[in-house]
């Protein structure tokens, strides 16, 4: 059995939901010579399911060279990727102010899909997981979505909000995992980290 795993990711909100179902955990971060950013670039065609499993793949390949390099004691390994996606178009991490306008534009009055991947390393294998949840948001006025661009919350967020935040308030509807749509879908979490002999 193992006590702690590694988490290779950067969210807090990862921490903090590992910490609520008490799991231990230590930060695996990317060296300052890796480009994450290019792990997950879209690629052409590709359906967002596919893309949050690929990207989410890729960063536990990363996490495990990351770990042999460090010579660190070995550990389990998670590591997930979240996505906003209105039909097969992908609403990532906003570039800029009215990059993230333009995306909360489009999900004003709308139903989208927040799909979230989830991956562990045992040491023998890896095993993933998805969810995919629905939210539905209110119609946003422009006044509204200038405000919470200002805020700064929409940045380094996929579909340029987050349901912990100010948020909360235009959504109408949910259908799914409230802790997945944070980043971390815990149901599955536990699955996997069962499966992986990880005490918690």
């Amino acid at each position: 059995m193992h006590d702690y795993i590694y988490l290779a990711s950067q969210s807090p909100r990862r921490r903090q939901l590992l910490a609520q179902i008490g799991v231990r955990h230590e930060l695996l971060l990317p060296d300052p010579h890796e480009d994450t950013e290019a792990l997950e670039a879209e690629r052409r065609g590709e359906l967002p399911l596919a893309y949050v499993l690929r990207v989410t793949k890729a960063k536990l390949a990363a996490a495990r060279e990351r770990l042999a390099r460090r010579g660190l004691v070995f550990a389990p390994i998670l590591t997930a990727d979240t996505t906003v996606t209105l039909g097969r178009r992908l609403l990532g991490k906003p570039l800029d102010a009215d990059d993230a306008a333009a995306t909360l534009q489009h999900l004003s009055a709308r139903t989208h899909r927040v799909i979230t991947a989830v991956a562990v390393y045992d040491g023998r294998r890896s095993r993933a997981a998805v969810n995919t949840s629905h939210v539905r948001f209110a119609a946003l006025s422009r006044a509204q979505i200038d405000a919470y661009v200002a805020s700064g919350e929409p940045f380094g967020k996929a579909g340029a909000y987050a349901i912990q935040s100010r948020a909360a308030c235009w959504i109408e509807h949910v259908a799914g995992s409230y802790s997945s749509i944070m980043g971390l879908p815990l149901y599955e979490t536990a699955q996997l980290l069962r499966q992986a002999r990880v005490r918690f």
